[in-house]
């Protein structure tokens, strides 16, 4: 079950089984905060809100749980894994020491088609923000901003760096909806990737991977600024 789409391509492909057809509507809900961190997740209850029997909701859990975005409790059940400030932290130090080596990398070895793919992926989510205006829905947006960090670091040739990456990536997810949604302090998003694509396809290594420390550490900053309580 591929869980991404290739770099440029911004449809989410269907779902090919009821099994994963629950794990993108659960995982929506928790990214989301329908699902709250610390919910119980009661297999009997939520079987019929997704329309699925119980084991195909438990198989969905289980992949949830590879996620990091589901805890499971042993005969107690399963929960949505709690977020922290702690948590966060620690995901954007880790992301931003590999993101900008990989970025370093993959300015070092990008070709011409790389600075195409990266120009069009910044145009796609451009497009996507216009959308935004007036609107809440961030599907889209959400999935064109991943097409574009990805595209960034396309040119790096190592697979395990772009692996640990998309790892933290979707770690960093329920955050940064908190971030894009509540807004706790002033930023512009379209001027900081635009200031990063720039920048990278200047191949000026050293202030790109700066532009992109500071945006990566911006959303930290932002969830930083939040009352407590919205991140239980």
């Amino acid at each position: 079950m591929a869980k991404t789409t290739p770099a440029g391509n911004s449809q989410i492909s269907e779902p090919k089984t009821l099994v994963e057809s629950a794990y993108r509507a659960l995982r929506r809900d928790i990214i989301e905060g329908r699902l709250a961190p610390g919910d119980k997740l009661r297999v009997e209850h939520l079987k019929d809100d997704y329309g699925v029997g119980a084991g195909t909701l438990r198989e969905a859990l289980s992949l949830l749980i590879s996620d990091a975005l589901v805890v499971s409790q042993g005969q107690r059940g399963f929960r949505v894994a709690p977020t922290s400030l702690e948590d966060f932290q620690d995901i954007t130090c880790n992301r931003v020491m590999l993101e900008c080596e990989a970025l370093r990398q993959s300015i070092a070895m990008g070709d011409d088609v790389w600075e195409s793919e990266l120009l069009a992926a910044f145009h796609r989510l451009t497009k996507a923000e216009e959308k935004l205006i007036g609107s809440d829905n961030r599907e889209e947006w959400e999935e064109r901003n991943r097409v574009f960090h990805e595209v960034l670091i396309a040119a790096c040739p190592s697979r395990w760096l772009k692996h640990f990456l998309s790892i933290l990536y979707q770690q960093a997810e329920r955050y940064r909806r908190l971030s894009l949604y509540l807004k706790p302090i002033p930023r512009n998003v379209h001027a900081e990737h635009e200031a990063l694509m720039n920048a990278a396809i200047a191949r000026d290594a050293d202030k790109a991977t700066t532009l992109l420390a500071e945006h990566i550490q911006m959303t930290f900053r932002s969830i930083e600024a939040l009352p407590i309580e919205q991140l239980n």
